[in-house]
């Protein structure tokens, strides 16, 4: 009997029947095409990592254009450009516009590098971008202009504590009035 492979018996390893070569070329043919399909699903739910650099510019307030691509900022959902908010008084606030106007002054200060790792429903790439040291996802939550979308709970806390940008108003969660304010 041989050590590996098939014996005299026509076994193989855990006692399978050896069937023919051109099945077993078939079989492996199907394992590999299974394979690739698998990797090509995986790269479309997860898309392609890869970086641009350039100057950008906001669409919303967690939105921008770079480079002729439209990306979203990972993490992060501020108000809708059309949705308002009320203050203290009762008095209707843009704070969709206000949101887009506070992610333009910080786009504007100068060159943006973002990583982008996923591509959302719309087919806007999910970044993660930096001007320097900042971390541009984090500073519209930080500075209240924004929610924490499945990340930067922290930044969001300090904000909500501190009663700054949006924790100063009344407001429904963007994810709500998206819901209620269908395109």
């Amino acid at each position: 009997m041989a050590r590996f492979g098939f014996g005299s018996s026509g076994s193989g390893p855990f006692g399978w029947r050896r069937v023919s070569r051109p099945v077993d070329f078939v079989v492996a043919l199907g394992l590999l095409g299974f394979l690739a399909l698998a990797g090509a699903i995986l790269q479309y739910r997860l898309g392609p990592a890869r970086e641009l650099v350039g100057a950008a510019q906001a669409i919303d307030g967690d939105s921008m254009r770079l480079l002729g691509e439209e990306l979203r900022l990972e993490g992060v959902d501020a108000p809708e450009y059309r949705q308002t908010c009320a203050d203290a008084n009762g008095r209707p606030v843009a704070c969709g516009q206000t949101a887009r106007r506070a992610l333009q002054a910080m786009l504007a200060r100068g060159v943006v590098h973002c990583e982008i790792g996923k591509v959302d429903r719309y087919g806007r790439g999910l970044a993660r971008c930096r001007q320097g040291d900042t971390d541009i996802n984090a500073t519209p939550v930080r500075e209240g202009h924004a929610v924490a979308y499945g990340g930067y709970r922290a930044e969001e806390d300090a904000a909500r504590a501190a009663g700054r940008g949006l924790w100063a108003l009344r407001f429904e969660q963007p994810e709500a009035w998206r819901r209620a304010h269908p395109r």
